[in-house]
């Protein structure tokens, strides 16, 4: 037996061995390590002890580690080791079957240079900026010691090049919660989300993964003449389902149908009798439309604009006037309102009647006149 042990503390090693070796020794720039069944020990060179750059060996081993080794050189007293190689060769092994299989793993960032992040997988993968994140980033320095989820979209072994991605992990998840909100929401929903971007027809809504459209006209009860008026980007906005396009992936939303309409309670508002202050907004041949609420208009007929007869009501109103209006009657259902402009207005006295006088008023009689006449004819 003791034999036997000997024989193998002495079995020679031959450049291209693995072999295990325990760190006995770490100076700035090499590891010595004590191999198992070997009378020699073996170094590692600093630039074999990691496939990233480190500026000292303390920063990948500490004393009493047990390490993966392959002989690279012998001589006459010790061997001369690798631990980047063995690790970089089970690492390619890995590294083909997650390519192959578009497996997602975590890994963390060890390196933030230029163009991107540096990872650690027992080779080095990059992750180039433009695949970093789905949106554009500025800084990456707080990347640095970050854990993130990465898909392998480049692996060659040949010009150890592995190209990772984070960017893709993120549109796959995103692409994910999309299907399932587009297979789940319905017509008449309210949801809660936020605004992602303005255009000149309206406000694209986040609302969990999609993006849907809530268009200009669907932003306020009021006339809108820019979505900016109403909304702002990143803001947290309810919005009400009005359809779905499963097949195109569109949404039509709604923020107006989830706020109080203009008419809501409008006979509160604007009880009969009542008298409002608004504004001519539009003149018809059959009167006035006079808005006495922002989003409320009324109809002041062309009998209820003046107590004098008008042909149009351009005689009497110009858009824009500013005029008292007296409310007639009110629908709410219906969303009318009659209104009267005349009933605050006191009927003017009519100085074009003229009344016959009594004949003794006048400064003769008529049978004198006959009787004057009656005398020249004797």
């Amino acid at each position: 037996m003791t034999e036997d042990l000997n024989s193998l503390e002495i079995s020679p090693l031959n450049v291209g061995d693995k072999v295990k070796g325990t760190v006995i020794k770490v100076e700035d720039k090499q590891v010595q390590v004590e191999i198992e069944n070997s009378k020699k020990d073996g170094i590692i060179p600093i630039s074999e002890l990691s496939s990233l750059h480190i500026e000292k060996a303390s920063d990948a081993v500490n004393v009493g580690d047990t390490l993966e080794l392959v002989i690279t050189k012998e001589e006459d007293d010790l061997y001369v080791l690798s631990k980047r190689k063995v690790d970089a060769e089970k690492a390619w092994d890995l590294m083909r079957k997650r390519f192959e299989n578009g497996e997602i793993f975590e890994a963390e960032v060890k390196e933030v240079v230029k163009g991107g992040l540096v990872v650690d997988l027992g080779v080095r993968g990059f992750v180039p900026a433009s695949l970093v994140e789905d949106y554009y980033v500025e800084d990456f320095e707080d990347y640095k010691g970050k854990t993130l989820t990465f898909k392998i979209v480049e692996l060659d072994e040949e010009k150890n090049r592995l190209i990772l991605s984070h960017r893709a992990v993120v549109e796959e998840e995103k692409q994910k919660a999309k299907k399932k909100l587009l297979d789940e929401i319905q017509p008449g929903d309210v949801l809660e989300g936020k605004v992602q971007r303005l255009t000149d027809f309206g406000a694209f809504v986040d609302i969990g993964g999609v993006d849907g459209l809530v268009h200009i006209s669907q932003l306020s009860h009021e006339h809108v003449e820019k979505p900016s008026d109403v909304v702002k980007e990143g803001e947290i906005v309810k919005v009400k389902v009005l359809s779905v396009d499963r097949d195109n992936e569109r949404i039509s939303l709604s923020i107006k149908e989830t706020i109080p309409g203009p008419w809501e309670n409008i006979a509160e508002k604007a009880p009969v009798g009542s008298v409002l202050k608004g504004t001519v907004k539009r003149l018809v041949s059959y009167g006035a439309f006079v808005e006495v609420f922002p989003g409320v208009e009324g109809l002041v007929h062309i009998s209820q604009i003046s107590h004098k007869h008008i042909g149009t009501p351009h005689e009497v109103l110009s858009e824009g006037q500013e005029v008292e209006v007296k409310v007639l009657d009110v629908n709410e259902k219906e969303k009318r309102l009659s209104l009267s402009i005349k009933e605050l207005e006191n009927e003017p006295v009519d100085t074009n009647d003229s009344f016959e006088l009594p004949e003794e008023s006048k400064g003769f009689q008529l049978g004198e006149v006959i009787g004057d006449q009656l005398k020249g004819l004797k």
